[in-house]
Formats: structure tokens, sequence, C-alpha cells
């Protein structure tokens, strides 16, 4: 294959764009997407799911235009077939049309698609760590994108993915071209998924919850810079988020759907202002609110503690990889927890809020002191451990990879049991499943099905049956409400603090999202590069914060103001 070195889009002339196999794609006079009458069924033996009913709209040249839904609606079912991405042939259209153009993608050929995805039309994954390959660096998988559809050789795909790594702000690009996905954090790793995304300089962007690991800082600068880019290009977007704050500062229209039915669609300024479906006005209402539950008296005993935790990395070079430095993911934190207590945990991605829940439950080896109920935890082997870690429970960020897609739902949430109460009879096991899907709003019907089965948003509420089927002490909720809407946002905080009432549990709840984490937390400490700026409680922090990072993180916040 002949390669090319890589220039910018307006530089390319018209010999190399006529020279491309893909479909020619819309012209500026009309829609860049149509999608009209469009159906999803899924069929598993007697079971059949219609995902999306009948649903029409469509995405003109240069706009954005956001889909929003709570879980489950079929707002990432619709978005994945358009590029035909579904499980087909479980999957299956019984009517409907998407053309890109002039171009049917509905059971278009192979060939044609191939063509599309990843050049004329991209997509940015809702869940990076499953939609990149473990075994391959960045490097690697950027440059095979532009391979592919570029044909560039090693020497220019290595520029164009460093310019594409700089573009998304990625810290110390060149030295992350040589890593891979798991060495970065979730915020990264979206960051990564975009730059893909952006390779070809695509007509048509498919962002599914582009922001979704992001802390609200980089939400902002993530979505100022796809604008920027879809302005200087003419490129479109489908934004696909629970985030009505962010639809409302970026979207030019908004298409709201419900149990797989497009409900309403209207410009942003006039959905917001006058909705008019009832599930409308529903979703602009359900906003995270009211105070955290009632704290114990003062003189409760610590029930949790950490003194002086540090989690270093050494960096290696040379033969003998001698340690060189160290990246001080969390360096030298502290703090107190007690019964009924919420602990708020928030900062940027990349600041040691994940390293830091994984080593309050020794999952990672740390420096520093772990007291439980007055026993100290640094120093128990693994075998002593494990009685302990029924009362020391987690809920991951990303749901998808901490389920098991081997196991069914009725498994993974009873896994706990099986391990700490292997007293339980089948029958008693079964019920208490029974029991915590209910607790989380889902159907006890599901258990019997699989985690591929279900959205983001439903995934993590398994994730969270499982996590409070053995009623532990503590748990640590690692963006326990990320990949959720805003009105399922609310349900669970009302779960979360009404089992806290119940039970006295502690919290230590990990969130970019300022409005979820001062709803529920009754203290906060502002983690950046790998240490805390500024603790304290909860009213403190919103309303005289110190620090000019804390500042920046409560103002950037307010999107809607």
């Amino acid at each position: 294959m002949e390669t090319r070195t890589w220039e910018p889009a307006d530089k390319k002339n018209s010999s190399q764009a006529q020279s491309d196999n893909t479909p020619a794609g819309p012209t500026k006079d009309g829609p860049i997407l149509t999608v009209r009458d469009l159906s999803v069924t899924f069929q598993q033996g007697d079971r059949k799911t219609e995902a999306v009913q009948k649903v029409s709209f469509d995405v003109n040249s240069g706009e954005i235009l956001a889909l929003v839904g709570e879980s489950g609606s079929g707002k990432s079912v619709t978005a994945f077939s358009i590029l035909q991405l579904l499980p087909y042939p479980t999957a299956h259209h019984p009517s409907g049309s998407i053309l890109f153009g002039d171009t049917e993608l509905v059971n278009a050929p192979t060939k044609t698609l191939l063509g599309l995805r990843g050049n004329k039309i991209s997509m940015i994954f809702q869940e990076p760590m499953v939609a990149l390959n473990p075994l391959h660096t960045l490097e690697k998988q950027i440059g095979e994108v532009l391979f592919l559809h570029q044909g560039l050789d090693k020497a220019a795909a290595r520029a164009r993915a460093l310019d594409l790594l700089k573009l998304v702000k990625l810290p110390d690009p060149e030295q992350k071209l040589a890593v891979f996905p798991n060495a970065l954090s979730g915020g990264q790793r979206q960051r990564v998924m975009i730059a893909m995304a952006l390779a070809n300089e695509p007509k048509l962007l498919i962002a599914d919850e582009p922001t979704t690991a992001l802390d609200v800082t980089l939400q902002i600068e993530i979505l100022n810079l796809l604008r920027s880019i879809q302005q200087r290009s003419d490129m479109s977007i489908l934004l696909i988020t629970h985030d009505l704050n962010l639809v409302k500062r970026y979207a030019d229209r908004v298409a709201v759907m419900e149990q797989g039915q497009l409900v309403e669609i209207a410009p942003t300024q006039t959905l917001f202002n006058a909705p008019q479906h009832r599930y409308t006005q529903n979703l602009l209402a359900a906003e995270p609110n009211g105070q955290p539950v009632t704290p114990g008296p003062d003189n409760t005993p610590t029930r949790f503690q950490a003194q002086d935790l540090k989690v270093w990395f050494p960096l290696c070079k040379g033969v003998f990889r001698r340690v060189y430095d160290y990246v001080k993911a969390v360096d030298g934190i502290s703090f107190d927890l007690k019964p009924r207590q919420t602990l708020g945990v928030v900062g940027e991605s990349g600041s040691g809020k994940s390293t830091l829940a994984l080593a309050i439950l020794r999952l990672i080896k740390s420096s520093g002191e772990i007291h439980y109920q007055g026993q100290a935890l640094s120093s128990l082997g693994h075998k002593e451990m494990r009685p302990i870690r029924a009362d020391l429970q987690m809920v991951f960020q990303d749901p998808f990879a901490s389920l098991s897609p081997r196991m069914s739902v009725g498994q993974i949430v009873a896994e706990g049991l099986t391990l700490h109460q292997k007293q339980l009879s089948a029958v008693e096991i079964d019920a208490q499943v029974v029991a915590a899907l209910t607790e989380v709003e889902l159907d006890p019907e599901t258990r019997f099905r699989y985690p591929h089965e279900f959205s983001g948003g439903q995934r993590q509420r398994i994730a969270i049956a499982r996590a409070l089927i053995l009623k532990p002490k503590v748990i640590v909720l690692d963006e326990p409400t990320s990949a959720l809407d805003r009105s399922i946002q609310v349900q669970v905080l009302a779960l979360l603090k009404n089992l806290q009432d119940r039970y006295d549990l502690s919290y230590i709840f990990i969130s970019h999202d300022l409005s979820v984490v001062r709803a529920i937390s009754h203290n906060i400490i502002v983690m950046h590069q790998g240490i805390v700026v500024e603790r304290g409680s909860t009213q403190e922090i919103f309303q005289s914060p110190k620090h000019s990072y804390t500042q920046q993180l409560i103002a950037a916040a307010h999107l809607d103001s």
C-alpha cells in the first residue's frame, strides 16, 4: 500500500478527496443524517424486547443534536443502529431507514459500512476501557485508525497521534504514546477515545456519554474542544448524554426518548423553557438536592481511619530497571469516618481519587496506616483480611468491566453471599438477591439475564446491589452515579441515604459531579495531583472555598448560570 504523510484537511487537494473509496456522504443542502421510523427488536429464544419503536429525527449539517432520556430509553441502541453495530441477528430492524446523505445504512453491505466507520462517521463509546485494546499501546491503537483510513506510514502516524493527544489535552502526550490503557485514569482513557474518533476528521461524530468519566472542569474543556472543532470543520455531532446542564449549554436541538420512543424534539432553549411532554418536564425537574442524613452524636467512635496514606508508583529505566523517580498518585492523605457519615472526595481525572479508593480497601499496595473499628489493617495478610471484606465493599466506576459477562445478574449479586455466608440455602440467597435488586429499582426477573443485555445505568445499579447485599459497614463508591441520568441519580441518592440511615452505613463517595457530592456528603476533601488541597464540611467547601483549585471546580459546576 502506498503510504502518505498527514496534512490538515483544509490542505488536502481535490484529487486526494476523489481517491477516497468511501461513500461520498451528504452535501450541505440537506440533513447530514436522516432517521425515519427506526425500530430495533432483540430476539433471544422466545423473549422479544422492543428497544426502539418508530423513531424519526434528522441531524443537520454543522449542528449538535442531543439525544437524552433515562437509562434503558433506547438512546445508545439508536446510536449503535446508525453504524449497524448492534449484535445482529439477535437484533433486527422491523422497520426504518437511516440515510447518511444518499447512502442507506440499514442492512448496508459490509464494504459500505467499513468505508464509513471511523472515517466519515466516528463514534466515542461510553466505556473506554472496554473499547480500548488492553494489549496495545496508545500509539499503536491511534496509528491503526490512521493506517487503515489514511494509509499513513509509521512516522506520519506517530506525528498525527501526538497532535491528537495534544488536541484533547492529555498530560505528557509524548510519554503517553508508549503506555497501555490500564495505566490511564478513566478520564484520560475517555480523552484517548475522543482523539481516535477525531483522527480522520469525520463529518458526523456520535458521542455516547463522552464526558461521563470527566470532572466538571474537563467536561467543559472537552466539549468546548468538540464544539470548536465542529464549528471549524462543519462537523455534526449526535450527543448522547444524561447531563442536562451540558445539553443546555452545548446542544442546538434536543430529542427526548422514553421507553424506546421519541416523545419530544425541539430547539434547546424552547425545550428547557417550555417542555411539552410530561416525561420531559419530569426529567428537567430532576436535580440532586436535599441534605445528607443526620449524623450520629459527636462522641460516636471513629469507624474508619486513614493516616498518611501513600501510593507511589516507581518509574524505572535502563537494562537493570533502576528506579529513578516515582509517580505520587496518593501522597500523604489522612481522614476519619464515623457511622452515618459520608466523606466526599472530589478532584479532576488523574488526581488520585480512584487510587485512593483502592488503597483504602487494600486492593493495591500502599504505605501509611488504615484502621477499621480500631483494628489496624495495614499489617493483615490476605487470609486475615478476607472476613473483614464483607464489612468493606466497593462500587467501581466502570460497571461493565467489574461485572463478569459469563455470570447472570443473580449470580453476580449473590457472589458475596456465597463467599461470606455459606450457611444460607439457595432459596435464602435467591430471596436476598430479589430484595437487593428491588432496592436499586430493578425488576427481580433481571436476575436471569446477563450484563451485556443492560444499559450502562442499569449495570451500575447491578453493581450497587452487589455491594449492598452483604449489608456492609463501609462502602467506597467510585463514581456510582456517573453512568446514570439525573432522574435515576436522584433515586439512587435517595436509596443510598435511606440505607445509610437504616443501617448506620459509612460512605466514601468519589465523584466529579459536585451537585451529587453536595447532596450526600457531610465532609469533603479536594484532591489535586495526589494531595489534599482543601478539606472541610460540605457547607464550608461550597459556600467559602479557600483554594483556587476548589474555587475553579465549584465555578465550573454551575453550568446553567
